[in-house]
């Protein structure tokens, strides 16, 4: 595995989700403000829908898919609420001189 640079932390305001390739896969990083960054897989796993287009609440750490409301958890990946039951994929996230850098 390898390190890859991804964005500035300004790119991605507090409270939101922003989608990157990297490695050749769609990345969803999201900054959930004092609690730091996290990146998952921008790719629902149950209607293969983009969850960056959905909402970050950042006191739960989650992130719901906006095409059926599913829910996950944005640091381990699981799914929280249905119809979703698989998890999608989490990237370590290591933050240097202002960016936010992935392992992939």
């Amino acid at each position: 595995m390898s390190e890859v640079r991804v964005c500035d932390v300004t790119d991605v305001p507090v409270g939101e989700a922003k989608r990157f390739v990297v490695a050749d896969q769609q990345v969803a990083v999201v900054n959930l403000g004092a609690d730091g960054f996290r990146a998952i897989d921008a790719i629902c796993s149950h209607e293969h829908y983009f969850l960056d287009e959905g909402d970050v609440d950042v006191d739960e750490g989650t992130i719901e898919c906006p095409k059926h409301g599913s829910l996950f958890d944005v640091g381990s990946g699981k799914p929280l609420g249905l119809p979703a039951i698989k998890p999608v994929a989490t990237f370590a996230v290591t933050l240097t001189d202002d960016a936010v850098w992935i392992e992939v």
